[in-house]
């Protein structure tokens, strides 16, 4: 499995074939779970294997509410308009299994950064995300050598890569002084995830903060800065925000555990195709496909920021919300 810096030298990411919305091509689809710039490589990724699928349209779909109702609304568009192969990020694991069975039954289906084990789709691409969890857990120990209390602030809690997370963060702090205290959700309403950290900032007892998706941690340390405490405050973030890079990069931010979702839009469409033509090998037994995830501190944050620019370099203008 190749990884993430192979995938960024592929400059052909940066253009969609000639011709590639022809009617009697069979189409693909990428859906997301928001619609938020956390999905820009994954985009990237779907536009590479675009290059190599002539055969195929695929298209690239974000979620612009993220409720099971419209995530719902648009797999039914999806499947409707004759789409035969579908890879998404479920809003909700728990809730969405009926869902995805009968969209399944429908359309080939893969999950991706969070998965439905229960349901009956194929197969899943993305993370560990207990092996994310705990390297955000080392993280955290190295920055809290004398042990701390720590709160969560996330977008999503019923969804699987929510509960791996944070179990994996309290797995790796097991036997030390430092605890996660609790995981606040906000369900990505910006406004929420600030009066979140506002509320915890207000408790002295908190000296460390964990952001558990990519618009978490730039919002922390928003408000950690404006309220002065930088340095009391140390904070442990998730993916690659370019604010998050920047405070990484200055010592605001300890450091952050990133994935390979350019992988998850190229391996995971290609993946879909092959397995439609009857080539199902690249899909283990057991469905899962996982793409390791890494940490990005001080020593190594400029390499990944600058090639994470050059697998972006033509996609659209990165919009304005976050994950």
């Amino acid at each position: 499995m190749r990884k993430l810096f192979l995938a960024i030298a592929a400059a052909a990411v940066c253009a969609l074939p000639a011709g590639a919305e022809t009617p009697d091509k069979t189409t693909l689809a990428f859906v997301t779970n928001s619609s938020t710039n956390f999905w820009r490589p994954a985009e990237a990724g779907v536009r590479k294997a675009q290059s190599e699928l002539p055969n195929y349209r695929l298209v690239f779909r974000y979620l612009k509410e993220p409720t099971v109702a419209a995530q719902t609304r648009l797999l039914d568009e999806l499947v409707g308009a004759g789409v035969s192969g579908i890879v998404v990020s479920p809003v909700d694991t728990k809730d969405m299994v009926g869902t995805l069975d009968r969209i399944a039954g429908q359309a080939t289906l893969f999950t991706t950064d969070s998965d439905a084990p229960s349901s009956k789709r194929v197969a899943y691409f993305g993370s560990s995300n207990v092996q994310a969890g705990k390297q955000a857990g080392q993280l955290l120990r190295r920055a809290l050598p004398g042990g701390g209390k720590c709160m969560g602030f996330i977008g999503l809690l019923r969804v699987e890569n929510a509960a791996d997370r944070i179990a994996g963060v309290r797995e790796a702090l097991k036997g030390s002084n430092v605890e996660l205290v609790d995981v606040l959700a906000d369900d990505f309403d910006h406004a929420r995830a600030r009066s979140n950290v506002a509320d915890t900032l207000a408790r002295p007892d908190i000296n460390c903060m964990v952001g558990f998706y990519d618009y978490n941690a730039p919002i922390i340390l928003d408000a950690v800065r404006a309220a002065g405490q930088l340095g009391r405050v140390r904070i442990v973030a998730f993916d690659e925000d370019p604010v998050t890079l920047g405070g990484v990069k200055d010592g605001t931010i300890v450091g952050t555990v990133v994935q390979q979702a350019y992988e998850w839009g190229y391996l995971g469409m290609t993946a879909l195709a092959r397995y439609m033509e009857g080539r199902k090998s690249a899909i283990p037994p057991d469905g899962r496909v996982i793409l390791p995830t890494r940490i990005i501190d001080k020593d190594n944050v400029d390499a990944y920021w600058t090639g994470l620019k050059a697998m972006l370099c033509c996609l659209p203008p990165a919009r304005e919300t976050r994950r």
